[in-house]
């Protein structure tokens, strides 16, 4: 199987690289393809086309995304074209050629006004661009319907690749006495390699006569300030961690302030097992060596 992997050198990505390259994963029978914006435009249409041509793609893994949510606000063509456009063109490509395709998508898309964990099928209504360019490529995979084929929502990603909440509180805890992070936003953290090697299992099992969507988060609930305070505490940095709304930190982009994630469909459908946060944050730490 001639797998695609776009977006390969972000979290997502290189999570996905790394367990290829351990074989850790039953794809023995995969031969990958790790692409980003340098070496395939997914954002044109022909490029995508010749690629999964010449290459004989059978499954595509879309990791690339806009992820700059406040930036997103001011950059909108830019987030359309890589947030919707592009997934337009490899979920088209995906019909017209019978490939799997895996989307990636977000928590943003949601309002987060609700008071239990959303399920896929709970109304959408994102309140920021990148919430609503995210929305409107999963419109768009949902539209040209290719079989096989899914869209995974997650939230709160970190890894111990690319620029993230964990990696930024490690390098804040070392260099302040305190710091103020909110507390009325709550989710659940999602660690990349988790959700990673939940794709790479699930691959062979996917079957689907129309585009579904499925939730993925590590399992449990807590705020931006709990994840926080977990960090500090793990790394055992002397930095205070203080709670503050939302509104004390004002961004260009409205971020959800419910958004924990319902993952029964996906769990029941592959047989998944979701490990805990605190059980990727321990992971992620050790990785970075930082685990103290």
């Amino acid at each position: 199987m001639n797998t695609l992997v776009t977006g390969a050198n972000g979290q997502l990505g290189s999570e996905i690289k790394e367990l290829v390259q351990q074989s850790t994963i039953g794809t023995q029978h995969y031969h990958f393809y790790f692409t980003d914006s340098d070496t395939l435009d997914i954002t044109d249409f022909q490029a995508v086309e010749i690629f999964c041509r010449e290459k004989n793609i059978n499954v595509i893994i879309n990791c690339a995304a806009y992820t700059g949510v406040d930036k997103a606000e001011s950059e909108i063509e830019l987030a359309d074209k890589i947030n919707h456009l592009a997934v337009k063109n490899l979920a088209m490509l995906s019909n017209e050629f019978g490939i799997k395709l895996i989307h990636i998508s977000t928590d943003y898309v949601f309002d987060g006004m609700n008071y239990k964990p959303y399920i896929e099928d709970d109304i959408t209504n994102p309140q920021s661009v990148y919430g609503k360019t995210k929305l409107d490529g999963e419109n768009a995979m949902l539209a040209a319907n290719p079989p096989n084929s899914i869209i995974i929502r997650t939230s709160w990603v970190y890894s111990s690749f690319g620029s993230n909440f964990v990696k930024t509180m490690l390098r804040l805890g070392k260099e302040k006495a305190n710091l103020g992070v909110i507390f009325d936003q709550v989710g659940t953290p999602t660690y990349a390699k988790d959700l990673a090697k939940t794709i790479l299992d699930i691959i062979p099992q996917i079957q689907n006569e129309k585009v579904e969507i499925y939730n993925y988060s590590n399992e449990g609930v807590l705020s931006w300030y709990d994840f926080a305070k977990e960090i500090m505490k793990m790394a055992k940095l002397n930095c205070q961690i203080n709670p503050i709304e939302t509104k004390e930190y004002p961004a260009p982009a409205k971020r959800p302030h419910y958004s924990v994630l319902n993952k029964a469909k996906i769990k029941n459908t592959f047989n998944v097992e979701i490990p805990y946060w605190k059980d990727g944050l321990d992971d992620c730490l050790k990785r970075l060596g930082e685990r103290k």
